[in-house]
């Protein structure tokens, strides 16, 4: 075990033992990820509230996973479905994180995880014959896509 992994169990133990008003897991704040490092490793970009399905999203992503950056952004560019042009954004924003924010190599990226999460649903009425009414929902999905280099 090297000295970053005994020095993150530390600060968890450290953590759980002063933290359990709650009963929760120990986690870290913003401010000790910082300082450990964590999330240097990976360029991270996050949509919440995309008006669209997640099981749309998904079947997009599904597609990506795991492959190249130029690959990720061709397939995106010539997938014929709504969510494409939504994540290919993403995805930019992802890389730029990367590249700007923790100084990784473009041309190693590769699309490390991506998911979509259900997000809150709008719930619309359309009105029906004879005084009727039925509901429509507009659904909404969290997206987040994350960004690793080759090693």
């Amino acid at each position: 075990m090297d000295s970053k992994e005994m020095v993150k169990d530390e600060v968890f133990e450290k953590k759980a033992a002063s933290h359990r008003k709650f009963n929760k897991p120990a986690t870290l704040t913003k401010k000790e990820r910082k300082e450990q490092g964590i999330g240097k490793d990976e360029g991270r970009a996050e949509l919440k509230y995309a008006r669209i399905s997640s099981r749309k999203v998904k079947i997009v992503l599904d597609l990506i996973k795991n492959k190249q950056l130029d690959d990720a952004y061709a397939i995106l560019k010539y997938t014929p479905k709504a969510a494409s042009e939504v994540l290919y954004k993403l995805v930019k924003s992802a890389e730029a994180n990367a590249s700007n924010n923790n100084n990784l190599n473009r041309d190693e990226l590769y699309v490390a995880a991506a998911y979509a999460n259900q997000g809150p649903t709008l719930k619309r009425i359309m009105p029906r014959a004879q005084g009727r009414a039925n509901r429509i929902r507009k659904r909404t999905c969290h997206v987040t896509v994350i960004l690793k280099e080759k090693k």
